[in-house]
């Protein structure tokens, strides 16, 4: 229970003034991801007709991808549109692998390859790498898991005792902080916010 309002307090701390406004940007999606601990306690990937924009399936429910969408509603950047405007625009450029015929704006958004498909696009692709240090608050970081099922996550703020940064995410018991960066295969890393 301390744990949870430790990180709740820290997550409602006031952003501090920055040069780079993309810094505060993300500091904004990396205290938006550690609100949603102890918030979405189960994990949920159910297909669910959704208000559009601005849809959510219930807070306390959700899957990995939701933690990406909820903290970016907070920084003020709707994924369930974005993702589903370029999806319009550009279909044959994104995953085929559900057989859909046109985009559907109550899941696309909640699908890793979909949004790493977005953020590639989008150009918030930087480099991949085994150095902690270039893993900023903020940034998200994809990964595939040892059974090779997609999986995504958003750099916290705070890191281990030898500075590997933690990562808030839900891989099955609800929104997460954990040390995982680097225990899965890492397939995209994005730095969003920087325009």
């Amino acid at each position: 229970m301390f744990r949870c309002c430790l990180l709740i307090a820290l997550a409602l701390l006031p952003v501090r003034a920055s040069a780079d406004p993309s810094e505060s940007n993300r500091l904004v999606l990396a205290r938006a991801a550690l609100a949603q601990v102890g918030v979405t306690t189960h994990y949920d990937p159910a297909y669910t007709r959704l208000a559009y924009p601005g849809g959510d399936v219930p807070r306390e429910r959700g899957v990995c991808a939701d933690v990406i969408v909820r903290a970016f509603r907070a920084a003020g950047m709707d994924l369930q549109a974005l993702v589903h405007d370029d999806m319009r625009k550009h279909f044959a450029a994104y995953p085929q692998q559900w057989k859909l015929k046109k985009p559907d704006p109550n899941i696309d958004h909640r699908r890793v390859l979909n949004l790493e498909t977005y953020f590639t696009r989008a150009g918030q692709a930087v480099a991949i790498t085994d150095k902690p240090a270039d893993y900023l608050p903020g940034d998200v970081v994809s990964w595939r898991l040892a059974n090779g099922l997609p999986h995504i996550g958003l750099v916290a703020m705070s890191k281990t005792r030898t500075g590997r940064p933690l990562v808030v995410h839900n891989t099955g018991a609800g929104t997460q902080v954990a040390d995982v960066l680097f225990s899965f295969k890492i397939v995209g890393h994005f730095r969003c916010c920087s325009h």
